[in-house]
C-alpha cells in the first residue's frame, strides 16, 4: 500500500457495468513528508467517503480490485482507507 492524496474526482456518465456507483477520484502518491509526487491517476474509491484534500492509502494491481463488491472489477487503483494521521520518525536517504 502507499499513500496518496485526493486531487480531484471524475464523474463518468458511461461505465463498465460493474464500475456503476462506485466512485471514481483522481489521486498523487505522495512522499513522508505527504509531499505529492508524481503523476496524478485515477482510483476506485472503496471506501465510498474519500473526497478531495483526504490523505488515503491505495493499492494498485489484483488486490485493488479486491476492495470493491463483486467477483470482477477492472480496477487497478484503489482507495482502500482515509488516513487520520501519520506519524513518522526518521526517513532513510
Amino acid at each position: 500500500m502507499q499513500l496518496a492524496i485526493v486531487v480531484g474526482n471524475v464523474v463518468a456518465s458511461r461505465k463498465e457495468e460493474s464500475l456503476k456507483g462506485i466512485k471514481m477520484m483522481i489521486v498523487q502518491k505522495v512522499n513522508a513528508q505527504n509531499t505529492p509526487t508524481g503523476a496524478p491517476f485515477i482510483a476506485i474509491d472503496a471506501t465510498t467517503q474519500a473526497g478531495v484534500g483526504d490523505l488515503v492509502f491505495i493499492e494498485s494491481g489484483r488486490e485493488a480490485a479486491l476492495g470493491i463488491p463483486g467477483w470482477f472489477n477492472p480496477a487497478d487503483q484503489a482507495i482502500l482507507g482515509i488516513v487520520d494521521q501519520v506519524h513518522v520518525e526518521a526517513v532513510a536517504h
